[in-house]
C-alpha cells in the first residue's frame, strides 16, 4: 500500500484498540487515544525505511535518505544470510527485514526502553519523529507542497504540546504501566501496532509480505503471506484509494466514538 493508506490504517487500528479498551471497562484517557493514534499513523510508515522512494525517505531530508540506504543494505544482507532454497534471488532489501513481526517488536521495545531511560527529551524525540511521519502520511497533499521545515515545526510543536498534556495527572503518561519510573512505557505499543498494520496492508497487495520471518514455511523462510492471488491488488490502485481508505476512515471514526464513550 501507499503511505496515506498505511497511515490511515494505523490510526484506525489504535482507535480500534481504544474502543476495545472502553468496551472492557478500561477507557483510555483522551490524550492517550489521540497521541496513540498519531504515533500509530506515523509508525505505520516506518517499515518502508528499506525503500528509497517511500514517504519516510523524504520525511527528514538527508538524514532519512541516508538511513533508508543503510536499512536497505542491512535488510538485503540479512535476507541473503537467512534465505532458504525456496526463497527467490533479490537485488535489494525492500519488504524483507523491516516487514516482519520481529522487527516490529524490537522497534517498539526499543522505543519503550528509550522513553523510560531517556526521560522527557527521549519522549519528545519519539513523539516528534512519529508526528512528522503522521503529517506526511495523513496530510500528504499539504505536506508535499509545504517545506520540510514547516512540517518539522508542526511535528515539534505538536510533540511539545502533547507531552505537556500527557504529563498532567490523570492524562495518561502512566497509562497501563503504573509503577514508578514506568511513565511512557506504553509508547512502544502503538509503534508495534503501526508496524504490524503496515505489514498486513502490504500482505494484501500482489507481492505479499514475509510477516512471519524468521519462522520458515516449507522451503521458504521469507514466505510472502497474503490472501489468494485473486483477492490481492496493486499498491495505489483504485481498490486502495476508493475502497480501503474510506473504510479505514469510517472504522477509525467509529472506533474513536466508542473509545470516548460518546455512544
Amino acid at each position: 500500500m501507499m503511505g496515506p493508506a498505511h497511515s490511515l490504517s494505523g490510526a484506525a487500528a489504535w482507535l480500534g484498540v481504544g474502543a476495545a479498551a472502553a468496551a472492557a471497562g478500561h477507557t483510555m484517557p483522551w490524550p492517550v487515544l489521540l497521541a496513540g493514534a498519531l504515533i500509530c499513523a506515523g509508525a505505520a510508515l516506518a517499515p518502508d525505511l528499506d525503500h528509497k522512494s517511500a514517504t519516510i525517505s523524504r520525511a527528514f531530508g538527508p538524514v532519512s535518505r541516508g538511513l533508508c540506504d543503510v536499512i536497505d543494505k542491512l535488510s538485503y544482507s540479512v535476507y541473503k544470510a537467512t534465505k532458504k532454497p525456496g526463497d527467490p534471488r533479490r537485488s535489494g532489501g525492500h519488504r524483507t527485514l523491516t516487514h516482519t513481526w520481529l522487527w516490529a517488536v524490537l522497534v517498539g521495545a526499543g522505543a519503550s526502553g528509550l522513553a523510560v531511560l531517556g526521560g522527557r527529551w527521549a519522549v519528545l524525540f519519539i513523539l516528534f519523529v512519529n508526528l512528522v511521519l503522521a503529517v506526511e502520511g495523513l496530510l500528504w497533499r499539504a505536506a508535499r507542497v509545504s517545506s520540510d521545515v514547516l512540517v518539522w515545526l508542526l511535528g515539534a510543536t505538536s510533540a511539545w504540546i502533547l507531552a505537556g498534556v500527557l504529563d498532567q495527572p490523570g492524562n495518561g503518561s502512566d497509562w497501563l504501566f503504573t509503577a514508578p519510573g514506568q511513565e511512557y512505557l506504553w509508547l512502544g505499543l502503538p509503534i508495534v501496532l503501526g508496524s504490524l498494520v503496515h505489514c498486513v496492508g502490504d500482505a494484501l497487495t500482489v507481492s505479499g509480505c514475509p510477516i512471519l520471518w524468521p519462522i520458515p514455511l516449507g522451503a521458504k523462510r521469507w514466505y510472502p503471506l497474503g490472501p489468494p492471488k485473486g483477492m490481492r491488488f496493486r499498491a495505489g490502485s483504485w481498490v486502495e484509494v476508493k475502497v480501503l481508505m474510506p473504510v479505514f476512515m469510517l472504522l477509525g471514526g467509529a472506533g474513536g466514538v466508542v473509545a470516548l464513550n460518546i455512544v
